[in-house]
C-alpha cells in the first residue's frame, strides 16, 4: 500500500501540490480571460499587434498556431495584395486571424470587401475614428468589428454605435501612440466597459503585467514589440539585435519643435534618424521663417523626412537612419525567441502568480 501514499516533502505537503496549484492557476487564467478568448476563437487571448512590414503572414499564422491571434498590417497595401496576403496567411495557419485596416486608406471600402470575401473573421480599423459606413459595412459581411478607443467617451460611443471589441492603447506602444499611459487608459475605461471586450496594449511584455490587467477587468492583451523580434519575424538581424541591445529608455517618442508644425508621436529606439529629424525641423522652420517656403510646403518637408524609413529599418537593416519603432517593452526583449515560446512564456508568467498567491493565502 506504501506505493500509494502520494511521496511528502520535509516540509510535509505533497509532492503533487505544486501540479495541483499549477492546474488550478491555470483553470483561473483561462476564466480571467475566457470573454477575449471566445471572442477571437483562441486559446490564450493575445494579439499581435499590426506592425507594417512586421506583420505578414509568417509572423501572423506564426502567432495564430501557437494559440494567440495574429493580425495582418495592411497598412499602404491595395486591395490585390491584400487579397494575396490573406490567402498565403491561410495557407499557413487553419487558426483564427485577423486584419488591420487603416480608416484614412483610400480604398478603405475595396479592402473591407477583399476581408468579406475571404471571410476574414475579424477586422481591426484603427488610425481614426471608424466611419459607420465601414463598421456596417464589415458586420454586414458577417465579421467582427474591433477599433481602438483613446478615451473612455469615444469608448462609451464605440461600443454603442457597433464596435464588437475594443483596444485601449497606451503611450508606452512603439510606432504611433496617443498621449495617455495604459495604466491611466485602463483605470478610466475597464471599469466601465462590460458589454464588449477591452484589449489592453502598451508596454506589455511580461504575464504577470497580462494577469494584472485581466484583473482590472481586460479581456486580453495586445503585443507587438515582442514578436517584432522573435524567430518568425521577417524584420532584418540588425533590426532585431537593435532591440536586444535597447533599454525601456531608448524609446522615445518624436519630437516637436513648432506647434505650427504638428508632429504624429512615433516611439522609436533614438538613433541618428531621429537626431537628423530634429535638425531637419529646425532647417525647415527658418526657411518658413524666411519666407523661403509657405506654411504648407514646410509642413510637407517635415512630413516626408521619414517616408520609407520604416522599410529602411526592417527591411534593410538601416537601424542608424531607418525609423527603428519599438514600444517601452523593448527592454524585456533579451534573446530572439520562438512565437510559442514567447506566448508560453507570457502564460507561465501568470499561472505562476496566481499558483503563488492561492500557496500564500491557502486558497
Amino acid at each position: 500500500m506504501s506505493d500509494l501514499v502520494p511521496e511528502r516533502s520535509a516540509s510535509g505537503h505533497s509532492a503533487a501540490a505544486p501540479d495541483r496549484a499549477a492546474a488550478a492557476a491555470r483553470i483561473e487564467l483561462e476564466r480571467l480571460w475566457e470573454q477575449g478568448t471566445r471572442f477571437l476563437g483562441t486559446r490564450h487571448a493575445i494579439l499581435g499587434g499590426a506592425m507594417s512590414w512586421v506583420s505578414e503572414r509568417n509572423l501572423v499564422s506564426a502567432i495564430s498556431n501557437a494559440g494567440g491571434f495574429g493580425v495582418i498590417a495592411c497598412g499602404a497595401m491595395g486591395p490585390d495584395l491584400l487579397a494575396k496576403e490573406i490567402a498565403a496567411t491561410r495557407a499557413l495557419t487553419d487558426k483564427p486571424f485577423g486584419v488591420n485596416l487603416i480608416t484614412m486608406h483610400p480604398q478603405l471600402g475595396d479592402l473591407i470587401r477583399v476581408c468579406i470575401e475571404h471571410q476574414v473573421g475579424h477586422v481591426v480599423l484603427a488610425g481614426g475614428i471608424p466611419p459607420g459606413a465601414a463598421v456596417r459595412a464589415i458586420k454586414d459581411g458577417g465579421a467582427k468589428v474591433v477599433a481602438f478607443a483613446p478615451a473612455l467617451v469615444l469608448a462609451k460611443r464605440l461600443a454603442r454605435t457597433g464596435a464588437d471589441a475594443l483596444v485601449i492603447e497606451g503611450a508606452e506602444a512603439g510606432g504611433h501612440i496617443g498621449p495617455v499611459s495604459l495604466t491611466v487608459l485602463a483605470q478610466e475605461i475597464l471599469p466601465h466597459i462590460r458589454d464588449v471586450p477591452v484589449f489592453v496594449a502598451g508596454g506589455l511584455g511580461r504575464g504577470d503585467a497580462i494577469l494584472g490587467m485581466l484583473e482590472m477587468g481586460a479581456a486580453g492583451a495586445q503585443l507587438g514589440t515582442r514578436f517584432a523580434a522573435s524567430a518568425e519575424s521577417i524584420a532584418h538581424p540588425r533590426f532585431k539585435q537593435a532591440f536586444i541591445q535597447a533599454s525601456a529608455r531608448d524609446a522615445m517618442p518624436s519630437v516637436q519643435l513648432d506647434e505650427r508644425f504638428p508632429v504624429i508621436p512615433v516611439r522609436g529606439l533614438v538613433n541618428d534618424g531621429t537626431r537628423r529629424f530634429l535638425v531637419h525641423q529646425g532647417e525647415t522652420l527658418r526657411r518658413f521663417q524666411s519666407g523661403e517656403l509657405s506654411k504648407e510646403a514646410a509642413q510637407l518637408e517635415i512630413e516626408h523626412f521619414w517616408a520609407g524609413a520604416l522599410r529602411r529599418a526592417v527591411i534593410d537593416g538601416d537601424v542608424d537612419g531607418g525609423s527603428v519603432m519599438a514600444g517601452q517593452s523593448v527592454g524585456m526583449v533579451s534573446s530572439i525567441q520562438p512565437i510559442p515560446e514567447i506566448i508560453a512564456e507570457l502564460v507561465e508568467q501568470a499561472v505562476q502568480v496566481l499558483a503563488a498567491r492561492a500557496a500564500r493565502y491557502g486558497a
